[in-house]
Protein backbone atom coordinates (compact mmCIF):
# COMPACT_ATOMS: atom_id res chain seq x y z
CA UNK A 1 0.00 0.00 0.00
CA UNK A 2 1.55 3.44 -1.20
CA UNK A 3 2.25 5.59 1.27
CA UNK A 4 -0.76 8.47 -0.21
CA UNK A 5 -3.50 5.02 0.65
CA UNK A 6 -2.16 5.13 4.32
CA UNK A 7 -2.47 8.56 4.88
CA UNK A 8 -6.55 8.03 3.67
CA UNK A 9 -6.64 6.01 6.00
CA UNK A 10 -5.63 7.48 8.87
CA UNK A 11 -7.29 10.94 8.23
CA UNK A 12 -10.87 9.86 9.25
CA UNK A 13 -9.42 8.52 12.81
CA UNK A 14 -7.90 11.96 13.89
CA UNK A 15 -10.24 14.89 12.87
CA UNK A 16 -7.42 17.19 14.19
CA UNK A 17 -4.79 15.32 11.75
CA UNK A 18 -1.41 16.56 13.50
CA UNK A 19 -1.21 13.65 15.36
CA UNK A 20 -1.99 10.92 13.29
CA UNK A 21 -0.18 12.34 10.36
CA UNK A 22 3.01 13.22 12.10
CA UNK A 23 3.15 9.83 13.65
CA UNK A 24 2.87 8.07 9.80
CA UNK A 25 5.54 10.69 9.21
CA UNK A 26 7.67 9.46 11.44
CA UNK A 27 7.12 5.46 10.67
CA UNK A 28 8.16 6.57 7.63
CA UNK A 29 11.13 8.40 8.20
CA UNK A 30 12.45 6.16 10.68
CA UNK A 31 13.96 3.83 8.22
CA UNK A 32 15.48 3.19 4.67
CA UNK A 33 15.54 -0.99 4.49
CA UNK A 34 16.85 -1.06 0.39
CA UNK A 35 18.29 1.05 -1.91
CA UNK A 36 15.49 3.06 -2.80
CA UNK A 37 13.55 2.74 0.75
CA UNK A 38 10.63 1.59 2.37
CA UNK A 39 8.11 2.14 -1.06
CA UNK A 40 11.13 1.25 -3.44
CA UNK A 41 10.36 5.16 -5.14
CA UNK A 42 13.84 6.72 -3.84
CA UNK A 43 11.51 9.39 -1.90
CA UNK A 44 10.33 10.24 1.46
CA UNK A 45 7.14 12.22 1.07
CA UNK A 46 7.86 14.65 4.53
CA UNK A 47 10.46 16.27 6.76
CA UNK A 48 12.82 19.29 6.84
CA UNK A 49 16.23 18.32 5.19
CA UNK A 50 19.95 20.03 4.34
CA UNK A 51 19.54 22.94 1.85
CA UNK A 52 23.61 23.43 1.90
CA UNK A 53 26.71 22.51 3.88
CA UNK A 54 30.60 22.19 3.13
CA UNK A 55 32.43 19.16 3.71
CA UNK A 56 33.90 21.32 7.14
CA UNK A 57 30.29 21.64 8.03
CA UNK A 58 29.29 17.83 8.16
CA UNK A 59 27.75 16.69 11.28
CA UNK A 60 30.29 13.89 11.50
CA UNK A 61 32.69 11.50 9.14
CA UNK A 62 33.57 8.29 8.77
CA UNK A 63 36.55 6.91 7.39
CA UNK A 64 35.54 3.67 4.55
CA UNK A 65 38.11 1.01 4.67
CA UNK A 66 37.72 0.71 0.52
CA UNK A 67 35.66 1.64 -2.74
CA UNK A 68 32.49 0.79 -2.58
CA UNK A 69 29.63 2.32 -4.51
CA UNK A 70 26.50 0.42 -2.70
CA UNK A 71 23.63 2.50 -0.86
CA UNK A 72 23.87 2.35 2.56
CA UNK A 73 20.39 1.16 4.30
CA UNK A 74 18.84 2.37 7.64
CA UNK A 75 17.67 0.40 10.42
CA UNK A 76 16.81 1.36 13.84
CA UNK A 77 19.44 4.04 13.79
CA UNK A 78 21.76 1.94 13.17
CA UNK A 79 23.54 2.02 9.26
CA UNK A 80 24.63 -0.91 7.11
CA UNK A 81 26.81 -0.91 3.98
CA UNK A 82 29.27 -3.36 2.37
CA UNK A 83 32.66 -2.11 1.49
CA UNK A 84 35.95 -4.12 0.77
CA UNK A 85 38.14 -4.72 3.57
CA UNK A 86 42.13 -5.05 2.79
CA UNK A 87 40.90 -7.22 0.07
CA UNK A 88 38.09 -8.93 1.51
CA UNK A 89 34.06 -8.37 0.80
CA UNK A 90 33.00 -6.86 4.28
CA UNK A 91 29.83 -5.55 6.00
CA UNK A 92 29.85 -2.56 8.28
CA UNK A 93 27.67 -1.19 10.78
CA UNK A 94 27.95 2.54 12.19
CA UNK A 95 25.71 4.46 14.69
CA UNK A 96 23.93 7.44 14.55
CA UNK A 97 27.21 9.11 15.32
CA UNK A 98 29.29 7.69 12.95
CA UNK A 99 31.13 5.26 15.45
CA UNK A 100 31.78 1.83 13.37
CA UNK A 101 30.25 -0.95 15.94
CA UNK A 102 31.14 -4.33 14.17
CA UNK A 103 32.31 -5.71 10.10
CA UNK A 104 31.98 -8.56 9.18
CA UNK A 105 34.32 -10.22 6.17
CA UNK A 106 33.77 -12.94 3.96
CA UNK A 107 35.90 -14.11 0.99
CA UNK A 108 38.39 -12.79 -1.57
CA UNK A 109 36.99 -9.35 -2.99
CA UNK A 110 35.85 -9.06 -6.92
CA UNK A 111 37.33 -5.98 -7.91
CA UNK A 112 35.06 -3.36 -10.51
CA UNK A 113 36.36 -3.11 -13.77
CA UNK A 114 34.65 0.45 -14.60
CA UNK A 115 36.11 3.45 -12.80
CA UNK A 116 32.63 3.89 -10.87
CA UNK A 117 32.17 0.02 -10.42
CA UNK A 118 33.53 -2.34 -7.39
CA UNK A 119 32.98 -5.42 -5.88
CA UNK A 120 30.17 -4.09 -3.60
CA UNK A 121 27.68 -2.20 -5.60
CA UNK A 122 24.79 -4.52 -4.83
CA UNK A 123 23.37 -2.52 -1.63
CA UNK A 124 21.73 -4.77 1.95
CA UNK A 125 18.79 -4.86 2.39
CA UNK A 126 16.89 -5.47 5.45
CA UNK A 127 13.51 -6.68 7.17
CA UNK A 128 14.61 -5.55 10.82
CA UNK A 129 15.75 -9.59 11.53
CA UNK A 130 18.45 -10.22 9.25
CA UNK A 131 20.66 -8.33 6.72
CA UNK A 132 21.25 -9.84 3.44
CA UNK A 133 24.15 -8.67 1.32
CA UNK A 134 25.74 -10.13 -2.01
CA UNK A 135 28.77 -9.17 -3.95
CA UNK A 136 30.63 -9.07 -7.35
CA UNK A 137 32.53 -12.41 -6.09
CA UNK A 138 29.39 -14.42 -6.07
CA UNK A 139 28.94 -14.11 -2.31
CA UNK A 140 25.37 -13.75 -0.75
CA UNK A 141 24.77 -13.88 2.47
CA UNK A 142 22.74 -13.46 5.45
CA UNK A 143 23.59 -11.56 9.24
CA UNK A 144 21.94 -11.16 12.42
CA UNK A 145 21.91 -7.71 13.19
CA UNK A 146 24.78 -7.72 15.82
CA UNK A 147 27.19 -8.42 12.51
CA UNK A 148 27.41 -12.95 13.10
CA UNK A 149 26.56 -15.21 9.81
CA UNK A 150 23.16 -16.88 9.48
CA UNK A 151 24.40 -18.34 6.35
CA UNK A 152 26.37 -17.51 3.45
CA UNK A 153 26.52 -19.21 -0.59
CA UNK A 154 28.30 -18.50 -3.54
CA UNK A 155 26.36 -18.03 -6.72
CA UNK A 156 29.20 -17.61 -9.06
CA UNK A 157 30.75 -21.09 -7.92
CA UNK A 158 27.18 -22.70 -8.10
CA UNK A 159 26.41 -21.17 -11.35
CA UNK A 160 29.52 -19.86 -12.64
CA UNK A 161 30.39 -16.26 -13.79
CA UNK A 162 28.59 -13.58 -14.87
CA UNK A 163 28.87 -12.26 -18.76
CA UNK A 164 28.23 -9.04 -17.82
CA UNK A 165 30.49 -6.43 -19.78
CA UNK A 166 30.40 -4.13 -16.62
CA UNK A 167 30.17 -4.46 -12.75
CA UNK A 168 27.22 -6.21 -11.16
CA UNK A 169 24.46 -3.93 -10.02
CA UNK A 170 21.44 -5.92 -9.16
CA UNK A 171 20.83 -6.06 -5.36
CA UNK A 172 19.08 -8.26 -3.34
CA UNK A 173 15.39 -7.57 -2.30
CA UNK A 174 12.82 -9.55 0.57
CA UNK A 175 10.10 -11.26 -0.35
CA UNK A 176 7.71 -12.55 3.01
CA UNK A 177 9.75 -15.46 3.35
CA UNK A 178 12.72 -15.26 0.71
CA UNK A 179 15.65 -13.09 -0.77
CA UNK A 180 15.98 -13.07 -3.55
CA UNK A 181 18.51 -12.78 -6.40
CA UNK A 182 18.16 -12.35 -10.42
CA UNK A 183 21.23 -12.34 -13.15
CA UNK A 184 20.21 -11.46 -16.70
CA UNK A 185 23.44 -11.75 -19.06
CA UNK A 186 24.43 -13.24 -21.99
CA UNK A 187 24.07 -17.20 -20.60
CA UNK A 188 21.75 -18.47 -18.57
CA UNK A 189 19.36 -15.97 -16.58
CA UNK A 190 17.58 -16.43 -13.82
CA UNK A 191 15.62 -15.54 -10.85
CA UNK A 192 16.09 -17.38 -7.84
CA UNK A 193 14.68 -17.63 -3.96
CA UNK A 194 16.65 -18.79 -0.94
CA UNK A 195 14.99 -19.02 2.82
CA UNK A 196 15.74 -16.05 4.90
CA UNK A 197 16.12 -18.02 8.04
CA UNK A 198 18.09 -21.06 6.20
CA UNK A 199 20.01 -19.69 2.82
CA UNK A 200 17.93 -23.00 1.81
CA UNK A 201 17.20 -22.79 -2.17
CA UNK A 202 12.98 -22.64 -2.73
CA UNK A 203 13.11 -22.28 -6.09
CA UNK A 204 14.63 -21.00 -9.06
CA UNK A 205 13.60 -20.43 -12.42
CA UNK A 206 14.65 -19.19 -15.85
CA UNK A 207 14.55 -15.78 -17.90
CA UNK A 208 16.04 -16.10 -20.87
CA UNK A 209 14.82 -14.36 -23.73
CA UNK A 210 16.87 -13.55 -27.91
CA UNK A 211 18.48 -10.18 -28.09
CA UNK A 212 20.99 -8.27 -29.82
CA UNK A 213 24.26 -8.02 -28.42
CA UNK A 214 24.12 -6.73 -24.88
CA UNK A 215 20.18 -6.38 -24.62
CA UNK A 216 19.87 -9.69 -22.45
CA UNK A 217 22.71 -7.53 -20.46
CA UNK A 218 21.00 -6.24 -16.81
CA UNK A 219 21.96 -4.75 -13.83
CA UNK A 220 18.64 -3.77 -12.40
CA UNK A 221 16.61 -4.20 -8.84
CA UNK A 222 13.57 -6.91 -8.95
CA UNK A 223 10.60 -4.71 -7.33
CA UNK A 224 8.50 -6.81 -4.56
CA UNK A 225 4.95 -5.79 -5.76
CA UNK A 226 1.00 -6.80 -4.75
CA UNK A 227 -0.55 -8.05 -8.62
CA UNK A 228 -3.49 -9.61 -8.91
CA UNK A 229 -3.97 -9.84 -5.15
CA UNK A 230 -0.77 -11.62 -4.82
CA UNK A 231 3.30 -10.87 -3.44
CA UNK A 232 5.25 -10.99 -6.72
CA UNK A 233 8.24 -9.88 -8.43
CA UNK A 234 8.77 -7.24 -11.02
CA UNK A 235 11.69 -7.82 -13.40
CA UNK A 236 13.34 -5.37 -15.88
CA UNK A 237 15.65 -6.81 -18.47
CA UNK A 238 16.50 -8.32 -21.79
CA UNK A 239 14.09 -6.32 -23.03
CA UNK A 240 11.00 -7.57 -21.27
CA UNK A 241 8.87 -6.68 -18.13
CA UNK A 242 7.87 -10.01 -16.40
CA UNK A 243 5.78 -10.60 -13.35
CA UNK A 244 6.40 -13.35 -10.90
CA UNK A 245 4.62 -15.15 -8.46
CA UNK A 246 6.93 -14.80 -4.99
CA UNK A 247 6.00 -17.94 -4.03
CA UNK A 248 7.24 -20.41 -6.77
CA UNK A 249 9.07 -17.91 -8.89
CA UNK A 250 6.11 -18.85 -12.16
CA UNK A 251 5.76 -15.85 -14.40
CA UNK A 252 2.14 -14.63 -14.58
CA UNK A 253 3.14 -11.71 -16.84
CA UNK A 254 4.88 -10.56 -19.54
CA UNK A 255 5.30 -7.45 -21.64
CA UNK A 256 8.13 -7.28 -24.32
CA UNK A 257 8.11 -4.69 -27.26
CA UNK A 258 10.64 -2.31 -25.96
CA UNK A 259 12.75 -2.18 -28.62
CA UNK A 260 11.21 -2.96 -32.12
CA UNK A 261 14.14 -1.65 -34.12
CA UNK A 262 16.43 -4.58 -32.40
CA UNK A 263 19.06 -1.80 -32.06
CA UNK A 264 22.23 -3.21 -30.06
CA UNK A 265 24.40 -2.27 -27.06
CA UNK A 266 20.88 -1.86 -25.02
CA UNK A 267 21.27 -3.03 -21.62
CA UNK A 268 19.11 -2.73 -18.87
CA UNK A 269 20.38 -0.41 -16.12
CA UNK A 270 17.87 1.70 -14.02
CA UNK A 271 15.44 0.20 -12.38
CA UNK A 272 11.74 0.86 -13.14
CA UNK A 273 9.70 3.15 -10.77
CA UNK A 274 5.80 2.08 -10.19
CA UNK A 275 3.13 5.07 -9.67
CA UNK A 276 -0.56 4.16 -10.05
CA UNK A 277 -0.07 0.59 -11.40
CA UNK A 278 1.94 2.00 -14.40
CA UNK A 279 5.64 0.97 -14.75
CA UNK A 280 8.02 3.71 -16.08
CA UNK A 281 10.20 1.69 -17.67
CA UNK A 282 13.66 3.41 -19.01
CA UNK A 283 15.77 1.65 -21.89
CA UNK A 284 17.49 2.74 -25.14
CA UNK A 285 20.93 4.79 -24.82
CA UNK A 286 19.95 8.26 -23.38
CA UNK A 287 23.70 8.60 -23.10
CA UNK A 288 24.13 8.09 -26.72
CA UNK A 289 21.28 10.60 -27.75
CA UNK A 290 18.54 7.96 -28.19
CA UNK A 291 16.66 7.71 -25.42
CA UNK A 292 13.32 5.58 -24.80
CA UNK A 293 11.04 5.64 -21.97
CA UNK A 294 7.70 4.04 -21.87
CA UNK A 295 4.61 3.77 -19.15
CA UNK A 296 3.25 -0.03 -18.82
CA UNK A 297 0.00 -1.05 -17.13
CA UNK A 298 0.46 -3.35 -14.69
CA UNK A 299 -2.91 -5.41 -15.09
CA UNK A 300 -4.16 -8.27 -16.62
CA UNK A 301 -2.14 -11.83 -17.00
CA UNK A 302 -0.34 -13.72 -19.55
CA UNK A 303 1.55 -11.52 -22.38
CA UNK A 304 0.33 -8.06 -22.46
CA UNK A 305 2.70 -6.65 -24.63
CA UNK A 306 -0.04 -5.70 -27.41
CA UNK A 307 -2.23 -3.90 -24.69
CA UNK A 308 -0.50 -2.67 -21.86
CA UNK A 309 1.94 -0.32 -23.56
CA UNK A 310 0.55 2.96 -22.65
CA UNK A 311 2.46 5.69 -24.18
CA UNK A 312 6.16 5.50 -25.52
CA UNK A 313 8.65 9.07 -25.38
CA UNK A 314 11.26 8.64 -27.37
CA UNK A 315 13.08 12.82 -26.70
CA UNK A 316 13.92 11.59 -23.05
CA UNK A 317 14.49 9.14 -20.99
CA UNK A 318 17.65 7.78 -18.63
CA UNK A 319 20.41 4.84 -19.19
CA UNK A 320 22.20 4.72 -15.47
CA UNK A 321 20.18 7.08 -12.80
CA UNK A 322 16.93 5.47 -11.31
CA UNK A 323 14.22 7.69 -11.68
CA UNK A 324 12.45 8.86 -8.55
CA UNK A 325 8.30 9.04 -8.02
CA UNK A 326 7.15 11.30 -5.61
CA UNK A 327 3.86 12.42 -5.11
CA UNK A 328 2.22 11.04 -8.16
CA UNK A 329 4.64 12.31 -10.74
CA UNK A 330 7.96 10.80 -11.66
CA UNK A 331 11.15 12.49 -11.78
CA UNK A 332 14.52 11.58 -13.99
CA UNK A 333 17.89 13.17 -13.46
CA UNK A 334 19.10 12.50 -17.05
CA UNK A 335 22.73 10.88 -17.17
CA UNK A 336 24.21 14.63 -18.14
CA UNK A 337 22.07 16.54 -15.82
CA UNK A 338 19.03 17.13 -17.47
CA UNK A 339 15.84 17.33 -15.16
CA UNK A 340 12.26 16.08 -15.75
CA UNK A 341 8.84 15.99 -14.03
CA UNK A 342 6.70 14.00 -16.14
CA UNK A 343 2.95 12.91 -15.17
CA UNK A 344 3.13 9.11 -14.92
CA UNK A 345 -0.42 8.61 -16.62
CA UNK A 346 0.16 9.92 -19.48
CA UNK A 347 3.75 9.99 -19.99
CA UNK A 348 3.31 13.93 -20.75
CA UNK A 349 6.48 16.47 -19.52
CA UNK A 350 5.01 19.06 -16.37
CA UNK A 351 8.40 21.15 -16.27
CA UNK A 352 12.18 20.59 -17.26
CA UNK A 353 15.05 22.39 -16.22
CA UNK A 354 18.72 21.12 -16.05
CA UNK A 355 21.96 21.11 -13.83
CA UNK A 356 24.86 23.14 -14.70
CA UNK A 357 26.96 21.44 -17.44
CA UNK A 358 29.84 19.69 -16.87
CA UNK A 359 31.94 16.88 -18.34
CA UNK A 360 31.52 14.66 -15.25
CA UNK A 361 27.82 12.86 -15.40
CA UNK A 362 25.70 11.63 -12.96
CA UNK A 363 25.61 7.98 -11.68
CA UNK A 364 23.86 8.16 -8.76
CA UNK A 365 19.98 7.90 -8.59
CA UNK A 366 18.43 10.77 -7.52
CA UNK A 367 16.42 11.13 -4.05
CA UNK A 368 13.73 13.50 -3.08
CA UNK A 369 13.56 13.92 0.52
CA UNK A 370 10.65 16.07 1.55
CA UNK A 371 10.32 18.71 -1.44
CA UNK A 372 14.01 18.70 -2.26
CA UNK A 373 15.47 17.14 -5.06
CA UNK A 374 19.20 15.63 -4.61
CA UNK A 375 21.21 14.53 -7.08
CA UNK A 376 24.99 13.81 -6.44
CA UNK A 377 27.61 13.71 -9.96
CA UNK A 378 30.30 11.46 -10.41
CA UNK A 379 32.75 14.29 -9.38
CA UNK A 380 31.39 14.32 -6.30
CA UNK A 381 29.31 17.54 -6.79
CA UNK A 382 25.64 17.38 -5.04
CA UNK A 383 23.05 19.71 -6.49
CA UNK A 384 20.07 19.99 -4.47
CA UNK A 385 16.53 21.89 -5.76
CA UNK A 386 13.38 22.84 -4.93
CA UNK A 387 10.84 20.86 -6.79
CA UNK A 388 7.27 22.00 -4.91
CA UNK A 389 6.51 24.71 -7.64
CA UNK A 390 8.49 23.59 -10.32
CA UNK A 391 12.41 23.30 -10.29
CA UNK A 392 14.25 26.39 -8.79
CA UNK A 393 18.26 25.44 -7.72
CA UNK A 394 18.61 25.94 -4.53
CA UNK A 395 22.72 25.01 -3.62
CA UNK A 396 26.10 23.16 -5.65
CA UNK A 397 27.85 21.09 -2.82
CA UNK A 398 31.55 19.58 -3.39
CA UNK A 399 32.05 17.02 -1.64
CA UNK A 400 35.67 16.49 -2.30
CA UNK A 401 35.81 12.90 -3.34
CA UNK A 402 33.88 10.49 -5.80
CA UNK A 403 29.90 10.05 -4.80
CA UNK A 404 28.22 7.38 -7.21
CA UNK A 405 25.74 5.85 -4.60
CA UNK A 406 22.21 7.03 -3.94
CA UNK A 407 21.80 9.74 -0.63
CA UNK A 408 19.49 8.71 1.71
CA UNK A 409 17.42 10.53 4.41
CA UNK A 410 18.47 9.74 7.96
CA UNK A 411 15.29 11.11 10.19
CA UNK A 412 15.78 14.70 9.42
CA UNK A 413 19.55 14.55 8.52
CA UNK A 414 21.59 12.92 5.07
CA UNK A 415 23.65 10.23 4.55
CA UNK A 416 26.59 10.23 1.63
CA UNK A 417 28.37 7.52 1.14
CA UNK A 418 31.54 8.71 -1.08
CA UNK A 419 34.37 7.05 -2.12
CA UNK A 420 36.37 7.31 0.80
CA UNK A 421 34.35 8.58 3.44
CA UNK A 422 30.74 8.15 4.61
CA UNK A 423 29.21 12.03 5.64
CA UNK A 424 26.69 12.44 7.92
CA UNK A 425 24.73 15.86 6.99
CA UNK A 426 21.92 17.83 9.36
CA UNK A 427 19.99 21.07 8.87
Amino acid sequence: MSFQSRLLLVLPIAISGLIAVNSLKAVENANWPSWRGPQDNGSIPAGEFPTNWSVEEVSWTAPLPGKGCSTPIIWNDHIYLTAPVEGKDAVLAFDSKGTELWRTTFGDESRGKHRNGSGSNASPVTDGDGIFVYFKSGTLAALNLDGTIRWKTNLVEQYGPDTLFWDHGTSPVLTKDNVVMTRMHNGESWLAAFDKQSGDMKWKVARNFTTPTEGDHGYTTPLVIEHEGREALLVWGAEHVTVHNASDGKVTWSCGGFNPDANALWPAIATPVISMQIAVIATGRNDRGIPRLHGIKLEGSGDVTETNHVWIRDDIGTFVPTPVEHRGRVYLVRDRGEVECIDPQSGETQWSDTFPKNRASFYASPLIAGDKLYAPREDGTIFVADISNGFKLLAEIDMQESVIASMVPFGNRLLIRGEENLFCVQP
